[in-house]
């Protein structure tokens, strides 16, 4: 059985790794992985606070401005945090980080971790392949935040938390393009992808211990489900 996490970046390394919360995060993993020999756990992870000084720095000081390069340089901080997480886990996660997730069949050990592949899209839409890939029906999505929204919370107060929602309505919060570095709940590359596949993504606070642990063990949890 095997699940997919799509892990923000900001959660992972928000300016720096926050090494509190994956202390945490390799603890509930660990116990997790212990109570069933059958599990088996993907981790797709973004680039965070690195990814996005990195493009700042190359829009402000750059005279012409390539979607392709900024992604490119997301891409190389996604791979930085990957390279750190199987690192934690080494232990249990011997294959190399995945950077292409069409090239990947199998894995031995518990875990696998991915980073980012080419420009176009964000590491969601690496989950999303990679669910398909190993016949896992739902991506849990962990950011920053608990639920997704009807608006951005910060600059609309009247924005409301959204239980659930249909992929449809999803997408015409998120839009059809993708930004490097955009700052949505999904990407709209990946939404596309997981509503033509029929995936479930679930988003939920990263940060969130106790959620998470309820989340991997099908319990009542604190999050959005779309589907």
């Amino acid at each position: 059985m095997v699940t997919v996490l799509s892990l923000g970046g900001s959660i992972v390394a928000p300016d720096m790794p926050d090494t509190e919360f994956l202390t945490e995060f390799s603890t509930l993993v660990r116990a997790w992985l212990a109570e069933d020999n059958s599990r088996k756990l993907i981790m797709v992870v973004g680039g965070g606070g690195p990814a996005r000084a990195y493009q700042k720095a190359y829009r402000e000081i750059s005279p012409t401005i390539s979607d392709e390069q900024a992604d490119w340089i997301g891409i190389m901080a996604t791979r930085l945090n990957a390279q750190l997480l199987r690192a934690i886990f080494s232990d249990i996660c011997p294959t190399d980080v995945v950077y292409d997730p069409t090239q990947v069949d199998v894995f031995s050990g518990r875990i696998l971790v991915a980073a980012g592949w080419k420009p176009g899209f964000s590491t969601d839409n690496d989950a999303v392949l990679l669910a398909e890939r190993f016949d896992a029906d739902t991506v849990i999505n962990l950011s920053n935040i608990a639920k997704v929204y009807t608006d951005d919370p910060h600059t609309n107060p009247n924005a409301k938390p959204i239980d659930a929602i249909s992929w449809a309505d999803f997408r015409k919060l998120v839009g059809n393009e993708w930004v490097p570095g955009k700052n949505v709940p999904f990407d709209p590359i990946a939404s596309l992808h997981a509503q033509k596949s029929g995936l479930t993504v679930i988003c939920a606070a990263g940060r969130d211990i106790e959620n998470l642990r309820a989340i991997l063990n099908n319990e009542s949890f604190v999050g959005t489900v779309i589907k």
